[in-house]
């Protein structure tokens, strides 16, 4: 074996396409890309969601109810779920800084403090809403309550 005797194994290496160079290269014409339209035009891209003229699956499917744009979300915890967080963190105060401190809730979030289950110790609450039973058990177990916007 000489070093100018090396050459690839058979079947190894191809010849590269050459596309677009004219008729010798046994792909002129139209390029390999079909007949008019679009797609063999320069600059062609996809649009999203489009299937080809089919009718889109976002006008296939019937529109159904609504979203209303002024809904205030508020993520909701029950005294049985902030008796056994006090328990847990040790929290005399029940505020959106210390549940966001704590990772319980994101800095956005409202809090909405419903009845259900019991408050054991006297806690302090600063909350964006609270139920007439939230509040009535919680004063009752001498907290008290504070609603910030």
């Amino acid at each position: 074996m000489k070093l100018h005797t090396l050459r690839p194994a058979q079947g190894a290496t191809h010849k590269e396409k050459r596309i677009g160079r004219g008729e010798a290269s046994g792909k002129g014409g139209t390029s390999t890309k079909g007949n008019k339209g679009g797609q063999s035009r320069a600059g062609y891209k996809s649009k999203m969601a489009h299937e080809g003229g089919q009718m889109p699956i976002q006008r296939r499917l019937p529109k159904r109810g609504f979203k209303n744009f002024n809904r205030v979300e508020y993520k909701v915890l029950n005294l049985g779920q902030i008796d056994s967080l006090i328990e847990k963190y040790g929290f005399t105060e029940i505020t959106p800084e210390n549940l966001y401190i704590n990772g319980l809730l994101s800095q956005t979030d409202r809090i909405k403090i419903l009845g259900n289950g019991e408050l054991k110790g006297a806690v302090s609450f600063k909350v964006n809403a609270i139920s007439e039973k939230a509040k009535a058990a919680i004063e009752a177990a001498g907290g008290s309550v504070e609603i910030v916007s």
